[in-house]
């Protein structure tokens, strides 16, 4: 029994040794595969690729509906200006309608190996909206049975806070660079997705961030030169572009 538990420490200490950085997908795979960003059929492409992430950008409309879009407009609309109806009247290149969040979850839901990295995007209008779609994501995230699928990501301080107080279990990431590692352990976040500006600036925090048991994500990484820089300093995650050329790197 001994020498059982004796064997499972050690494999576990050899994978922790030599776990490998992870790919995240920026906006699904669509820079090489001509699907629009944050997409459906971007989504599907970084499946496809089977990168450990794909990450997507959240607003609320006016009536208070979760869309997946990167920017504060939609093709021209402003989301936050316009109900969900009327933002129907664009489309993407390729057909799609602007996706709902439960469209997006429901779509990324039929596979289990591509996390669904949840971007929080923070509201031009007000604090109140940004909260309030906090709270609206994790409704989202559980009537669509996603919570395990799903990690958060948020510029918006109180939008991470909200995440957590909701649900003590999400896997929530801070992205605004201006957080010490000893400010987001005590905030009882899981770790944080800063711009590769702010970890070139502070080149101690990836290991200060591990050393707290916190997660480490860096974004947008585009480059081979500094995939190398990054996966060297065996940060955890990899946002990127290029999920394709990252893979590469990776296996060199």
């Amino acid at each position: 029994m001994k020498n059982s538990i004796l064997i499972v420490i050690m494999s576990l200490l050899v994978h922790s040794a030599f776990a490998q950085t992870e790919i995240i997908a920026h906006r699904g795979a669509w820079k090489n595969t001509n699907a629009p960003q944050n997409s459906i059929a971007s989504l599907k492409a970084a499946i496809d690729q089977k990168c450990w992430g794909s990450e997507f950008d959240v607003h609320l409309t006016k009536d208070d509906i979760l869309v997946v879009n990167h920017d504060h407009d939609f093709y021209g609309m402003e989301i936050e200006e316009n109900t969900y109806q009327e933002l129907l009247a664009k489309k993407h290149p390729n057909g799609e309608a602007l996706p709902t969040i439960d469209e997006y979850l429901q779509a990324g839901m039929g596979q289990k190996g591509t996390k669904l990295i949840y971007e929080l995007k923070t509201s031009r209008i007000s604090k109140a909206r940004t909260l309030k779609a906090a709270e609206l994501a994790i409704a989202a995230v559980k009537r669509n049975k996603a919570q395990k699928m799903v990690e958060y990501i948020a510029f918006d301080w109180d939008a991470c806070l909200k995440l957590r107080e909701l649900d003590k279990k999400a896997k929530v990431h801070y992205l605004n660079g201006d957080k010490t590692p000893a400010e987001v352990k005590a905030a009882k976040l899981t770790g944080v997705d800063y711009n590769l500006n702010v970890f070139k600036k502070n080149p101690t925090w990836v290991k200060e961030f591990k050393a707290a048991k916190l997660k480490t994500n860096v974004w947008t990484v585009n480059t081979e030169e500094d995939m190398k820089l990054f996966i060297n300093d065996k940060i955890d995650f990899i946002t990127t572009d290029q999920p394709e050329l990252l893979k590469t790197v990776l296996a060199k």
